[in-house]
């Protein structure tokens, strides 16, 4: 009887110790990787598929690209007579100064150099045109003729400082040295109260031989 019992309990045992060992499912998905389907294709480094692998191709010049070609020359050398912004009243030297360089590009990294020489030019000969023609000619004058020459003076004084700023500006932005921009702004701003607190006051023009 104890050995009938034995043997039943060994059976009892094999029993539960075979239900503990997992099976071998044959449905189960293999561990190895499946190979690519033709809908996934593999992209190598460098790919024209693979935007990390790939690398950005500089874009084409464009109006907002700063390496595009420089712009066409916009400015034209004239005489200084033609330019001039002395004759007729005062009040409006600073817009009549500035229309004569609004054709030039907002980025001044694009002024050719052909432009920033008549730029130059015109601040020349403004100048030359203060020192040797009003200078002498204010000299000369007495009265309300003296008085309309000082204005013209002064128009002519927002004329050239107009320009000297805009070059400062311009050499700047292409990599030069310029020039004490903040000490001849405030030349500039100085001229141009003074013209606007004379507005409607005579200003006369003097004749000078110069171009820009």
């Amino acid at each position: 009887m104890q050995f009938t019992n034995s043997i039943v309990a060994f059976g009892l045992f094999a029993l539960v110790a075979s239900s503990l060992i997992p099976k071998k499912n044959a449905d189960a998905t293999p561990t190895s990787s499946a190979p690519r389907s033709a809908a996934t294709p593999a992209t190598s480094k460098g790919s024209s598929k693979d935007p990390k692998g790939s690398k950005a191709l500089n874009p084409p010049p464009s109006p907002s690209n700063p390496l595009k070609t420089r712009t066409a020359d916009v400015l034209k050398p004239s005489a200084y007579n033609d330019f001039q912004i002395s004759s007729g009243t005062a009040g409006s030297a600073e817009a009549n100064a500035a229309a004569l360089f609004t054709g030039l590009p907002s980025d001044l990294t694009q002024v050719t150099a052909n432009d920033l020489e008549v730029i130059k030019g015109i601040y020349n000969a403004a100048e030359d045109a203060e020192v040797n023609a009003f200078n002498p000619a204010i000299a000369a004058a007495t009265g309300p003729a003296a008085d309309a020459l000082e204005v013209g003076k002064n128009a002519n004084k927002v004329l050239k400082l107009t320009a000297q700023v805009i070059g400062i500006q311009v050499e700047a932005s292409q990599g030069g040295t310029g020039g004490d921009f903040a000490a001849v702004q405030a030349k500039l701003a100085k001229s141009i109260a003074a013209d606007k607190a004379s507005a409607g006051q005579a200003s006369t023009a003097v004749s000078f031989d110069a171009t820009s």
